[in-house]
């Protein structure tokens, strides 16, 4: 039994729309849109009767939670095992930044390396559901390569438009799962084209289309719900605070309306705080003086390409506001990369630069008092670092070549320039 209402609720003004409405995937609410603040419209659930998180165990991957899925009943799920990932305590980033407990919900796990897995799986199989023959995805790498996926699995044809400046390892990814991939020089070209090819051949958007960013597509965002549902099967008891990172908010309203559901079931007391990490700041302007919306704000190249947006979508001050969150910008491409190699180096867990400004973002909430001593806290680690290894190999010294000897390596160890052959 599924609780879905069939409808699609606007997250700012909650004008309701019907399932399936195409038109709308990727573009958000109308009316909206007509006031100039795009917003997305997400599913609605109907909760009553339910007094516990349902579970489906012979359900494969996340769709063991289908039935708080945009689903209909008969769906056949596209999965390829996600979901189920661990929670790896840190308690060596617990105690650098004086807090009582931390943990990763390291998302690397997933069979693309991403959260975006998550959105894939639920999106995809709305799209098979609703009898569309082709997805379209505007994506720097991590979207891109999970529709794709997906995409593959279900028989569809996925097609991509990038961004020219993306590392090579996204485009080949993206290439390598089977989808048409094409580069515009622009992000708004992206968007321009692909709200053309929903209006003129009838194709599914994963992503969103609309300018300024409303949100991706609204079935695909609650496939991030079930990050909350885990969460609380995985630890000893709920986090007090939940950090993520946050472009257009797919993920953090997805968590916030997973926690949302459980809340409402009776299955935890009260939803954790959330705290968004962003680049450059667009939702912590607008949270520190109450704006309507966020942003734009000033941007500039950046190691966290994929959430160096200038703005905040609706969905994310949404979420934010109904759980006393916060938000910290995380500009310094430098204390980026540092964190990575510190996290790796201390605590085995190799995270890409976007996912990295998490952990760099609880450090400054942490000296802030935003996040408190006696928190536990649970850092979502949204994608591998090998997506850019290129980022952090340039940030690393040149492994050496030597004779060998074992004199050849203690120089070596020792950082002897003799120690390296020359030629």
């Amino acid at each position: 039994m599924s609780a879905y209402t069939g409808r699609l609720r606007c997250v700012r003004c909650g004008g309701e729309h019907p399932d399936p409405s195409l038109e709308l995937v990727g573009a958000g609410c109308p009316a909206c849109a007509a006031d100039g603040v795009p917003a997305n419209i997400l599913p609605g659930y109907d909760l009553t009767g339910l007094t516990a998180l349902p579970v489906d165990a012979a359900q494969p991957g996340l769709f063991r939670y289908r039935a708080l899925l945009p689903l209909a009943a008969g769906t056949a799920p596209v999965s390829l095992g996600e979901g189920g990932t661990p929670v790896v305590e840190l308690p060596q980033l617990a105690e650098r930044t004086g807090v009582a407990r931390v943990w990763v919900k390291d998302e690397s796990r997933n069979p693309t390396w991403s959260y975006k897995d998550r959105l894939a799986a639920v999106a995809v199989t709305k799209a098979v559901e609703v009898g569309a023959e082709t997805v379209v995805v505007a994506s720097t790498g991590n979207h891109g390569a999970a529709v794709a996926a997906y995409a593959a699995r279900a028989g569809l044809r996925c097609v991509v438009l990038t961004l020219a400046s993306v590392p090579a390892t996204m485009k080949t990814l993206m290439q390598s799962y089977g989808a048409d991939v094409v580069a515009l020089e622009r992000p708004p070209d992206r968007w321009s084209l692909m709200r053309d090819l929903v209006a003129a051949r009838g194709w599914m958007a994963m992503s969103g289309f609309a300018y300024p960013p409303a949100g991706s597509n609204p079935y695909g965002v609650d496939g991030y719900k079930t990050i909350a549902y885990e969460l609380v099967e995985q630890l000893p008891r709920p986090p007090d605070v939940v950090v993520v990172p946050v472009a257009y908010g797919d993920g953090l309203a997805g968590i916030a309306r997973g926690f949302a559901d459980l809340a409402a079931l009776g299955v935890i007391e009260r939803a954790p705080r959330l705290l968004a990490a962003e680049p450059f700041g667009p939702l912590a302007e607008a949270l520190a003086t109450g704006a309507a919306t966020a942003g734009p704000v000033p941007v500039r190249p950046s190691v966290s390409f994929s959430t160096a947006s200038p703005f905040g979508t609706q969905q994310s001050l949404a979420a934010l506001r109904a759980a006393g969150g916060a938000a910290v910008a995380t500009p310094d491409d430098e204390e980026i990369m540092a964190t990575q190699l510190q996290l790796a180096r201390e605590s085995g867990v190799y995270l890409e630069a976007s996912s990295v400004t998490a952990v760099v973002a609880l450090a400054a909430a942490r000296a802030a008092g935003t996040v408190r001593p006696d928190d536990t806290v649970v850092v979502v680690g949204t994608s591998t670092g090998l997506k850019d290894v290129g980022a952090t190999a340039a940030r690393l010294p040149e492994v050496p070549l030597i004779v060998p000897t074992i004199g050849a390596l203690d120089d070596a160890l020792a950082g002897a320039p003799a120690a390296r052959p020359a030629g």
